[in-house]
């Protein structure tokens, strides 16, 4: 057979751009096409597979085959011929399909008669989307230019889909329109309505066909030579430390790669637009890479992804970095996002939504932090929303509303109207006491972690922090801080406090928050592992510098400071002796060191409970850590979305737990106080009061919502129906949401 020219390739291309430019149904545009490229590459067969979940593949379309096999056949991922080249994103290409290794026998489809079988994968930038198949009765090996063909042709095929081509309208312009619904997790509770505002944007390619192959090229490479120049500027600015320098030169290696600019130069020859060619070049490296065993290489897919990206903004004008404007109510949609990055954009975000993420990672630390609903794992939104779509955000039950219809827009609407008149409402009695209606007082403290937190200690209610994080100052730099620096932040923290007191909590670090410039730990379960008081007592030197700024910031103000993580009363000791030592350098340094110093301990792990009672008199006060505590005695661990919501807190053997803890801590006249997600729920935190904790500390937005229903209710009586319910079930939710039913409303 001869060879196929550059020409005929392109020819191919722009017949297949005319045919699905042509009014008709998705069924009709896939017909054409497995027709044209049939007649085009001279063989009997061309059939398209798609999947129709992420596991099945489904014969949509084929001449040559029966057609009545047609939405019949499926395959799975890696069933047959057609299974394999889906599941390892590459061609196969053989003269003898029936007898090659992993051949399915289909009756209905009748392709056993063809003995030539060349499949090569329908894919966008890693996400595969199906398998194009051309199969010819003579026994032969499809040539290399042929092979090439074929892969322009899926790219163009991939690029339609992602237009909606065969979504089954006549028209391709209904994609990115929809309504659509996304149901993730919830990652910080609040709701929100806003436009979309991409981290990365998505760029649509709609354009995959070139007209003039010399303009493309052109294109191309003044393209890459913008690209190259903007990493150069990279590299040289200052304050690059060894490792990032490292990042930056492989990152340049990739920019400066002949081979990858020859590559989309060859594939702009025969017949791709510049952008069509960049994400083909993009789509083939994935899926070398992601099948090579060093994890170092495989990593660096992040680079090829960056690269890639950046090029096609630079071609499109689309994105990011060619000035568009935020919206004034920016919802950001990413993959994944940094602290860091994260902070950048501050508190005009209305709300976030990530594809990936968990409830511990710093994405959700910092978005707490500034109260800002997120949503996590919303899978594929990255995929389907562009800058500037209606979007709604419910961070209480984990759903996105992306191009709302206007029901669903008004019921939505209404509930954020709802929670504006709760909060006026909390307003009214922001500096009355949670006094509940038997006299009991409980003190409501609010959890920190950076100095855009402090305004809400006032307008909260809350009477002092009751958990100030610090290592977001870590965790948000690209080096280990200066004492100095540690000690001014925290002096400004202590100076907004305007007096009501903050309790900083030591370096908790490891787990999900890793520092940046910190080796990683290889562990099989890091929440269990080398993290918190442990890396402190490890590495004294990081504790004695934190606890030297700790001192030095407060300038004679009273201190309190808790050491994270706690598991024996033995690492308590230690971590105190380090503490004094400091405070006893400090004062021969002729610093100012307060005379009312309070030094306590998170209780998070089971086994402190049962610490001797030497430790409960040695400790100023005692922090429940309930987010951790509760991941360890449920042994369900709070970054699976499959069990973390599986045990309720209101369990009776988690609240018998609490019950003993307030006993002890009571005999030792030892203060103690709740912190995490459960203080900050309604009904969790009024069972927890009706159980003896006197103080609760949890995120500003909470406050209001605890401090009307302790108003409500008498804690006596709860304790009382507890107790009870206790004796017969497994929880004591229902019989209190019945008995919470019979209180009357102030």
């Amino acid at each position: 057979m001869p060879e196929r020219s550059d020409s005929d390739s392109r020819r191919l291309l722009r017949r297949l751009r005319d045919s699905l430019a042509l009014p008709g149904q998705g069924q009709d545009r896939l017909d054409r096409i497995t027709h044209l490229i049939a007649d085009s590459m001279r063989s009997e067969v061309c059939s398209i597979y798609l999947f129709r979940d992420p596991q099945t593949l489904e014969l949509c379309s084929t001449e040559g085959l029966n057609p009545e096999s047609v939405h019949k056949t499926r395959l799975k991922l890696g069933e047959g011929l057609v299974g394999q080249v889906a599941r390892l994103g590459k061609p196969f290409n053989t003269d003898n399909a029936p007898a090659a290794k992993g051949f399915r026998y289909m009756p209905e489809t009748g392709e056993e008669a063809y003995c030539a079988f060349l499949g090569v994968p329908i894919q966008r930038v890693g996400e595969r989307l199906g398998v194009l198949v051309v199969q010819s009765k003579t026994s032969r090996i499809y040539a290399e230019d042929e092979v090439d063909a074929l892969e322009v042709v899926a790219m163009v095929l991939a690029e339609m889909a992602e237009l909606g081509a065969f979504n089954g309208d006549d028209t391709m312009a209904n994609i990115h329109t929809h309504p659509v619904l996304f149901r993730g997790g919830a990652g910080q509770e609040g709701a929100a309505e806003g436009h979309v505002w991409l981290h990365e944007p998505r760029v649509v390619v709609t354009n995959p066909v070139a007209d003039d192959p010399l303009t493309e090229i052109e294109r191309i490479r003044d393209a890459v030579a913008h690209l190259r120049v903007s990493v150069d500027d990279l590299l040289s600015a200052a304050a690059l430390d060894k490792e990032q320098r490292q990042v930056l030169e492989a990152y340049r290696m990739f920019a400066h790669s002949r081979g990858w600019l020859r590559r989309m130069e060859e594939d702009i020859a025969r017949g791709l637009s510049a952008e069509a060619a960049v994400q083909k070049e993009q789509s083939m490296a994935r899926a070398r890479m992601e099948a090579v065993p060093d994890a170092y290489l495989r990593d660096r897919l992040h680079d090829l992804d960056d690269l890639a990206n950046r090029l096609l903004r630079i071609l499109t004008g689309q994105g990011r970095d060619t000035g568009a404007d935020m919206p004034a109510d920016p919802i950001l949609i990413a993959r994944n996002i940094g602290p860091a990055e994260l902070l950048d954009y501050g508190r005009k975000l209305r709300g976030i939504v990530l594809e990936e993420g968990s409830v511990g990672s710093h994405a959700a630390v910092v978005a707490r932090a500034l109260a800002i609903p997120l949503v996590i794992h919303a899978d594929r939104i990255t995929t389907e929303a562009l800058n500037g779509d209606p979007i709604m955000v419910d961070g209480d039950q984990g759903v996105v509303h992306l191009r709302p219809e206007e029901t669903v827009a008004r019921a939505f609407r209404d509930k954020i109207a709802m929670q504006a008149q709760a909060q006026e409402r909390y307003t009214s009695i922001r500096e009355l006491p949670a006094r509940s209606r038997c006299g009991t007082v409980t003190a409501l403290h609010m959890n920190a972690g950076l100095m855009a937190d402090l305004p809400s200690l006032e307008h909260s209610g809350a009477e002092r922090v009751g958990l100030f994080r610090t290592e977001l100052q870590f965790l948000t730099r690209n080096k280990m801080p200066k004492r100095e620096e540690l000690a001014a932040i925290y002096s400004r923290v202590l100076d907004a406090a305007k007096g009501r007191g903050v309790t900083f909590r030591t370096l908790d670090i490891g787990s999900d928050k890793v520092l940046p410039y910190m080796k990683p730990q290889d562990e099989p379960n890091p929440a269990m592992g080398w993290r918190a008081i442990r890396v402190g007592l490890d590495k004294p030197g990081v504790l004695r510098m934190q606890v030297q700024a700790l001192i030095r910031a407060h300038q004679g103000r009273p201190m309190s400071v808790m050491f994270p993580f706690i598991a024996e009363g033995a690492e308590f000791h230690e971590a105190r002796a380090i503490f004094m030592a400091q405070v006893e350098r400090e004062r021969s340094l002729g610093h100012v060191v307060p005379d009312d110093i309070r030094i306590g301990a998170m209780l998070e792990t089971p086994a402190l409970a049962f610490a001797p009672e030497s430790f409960f008199r040695a400790v100023d006060f005692i922090s429940i850590g309930g987010n951790d505590l509760k991941q360890f005695f449920f042994a369900a661990d709070r970054e699976n979305e499959r069990v973390r919501r599986r045990y309720d807190t209101l369990s009776t053997a988690f609240l018998d737990f609490i019950r003993r803890i307030v006993e002890r801590c009571d005999a030792s006249d030892t203060h103690l106080s709740f912190c995490g997600e459960d203080a900050g729920r309604p009904i969790e935190a009024m069972c927890f009061a009706a159980l003896g904790l006197r103080t609760l500390s949890m995120r500003p937005a909470s406050i209001g919502p605890v401090k009307t229903l302790l108003r409500r209710v008498d804690l006596s009586e709860l304790r009382d129906l507890i107790e009870a319910a206790m004796l017969h079930g497994d929880s004591v939710r229902q019989p209190v949401i019945e008995w919470l039913a019979t209180q009357a409303a102030d």
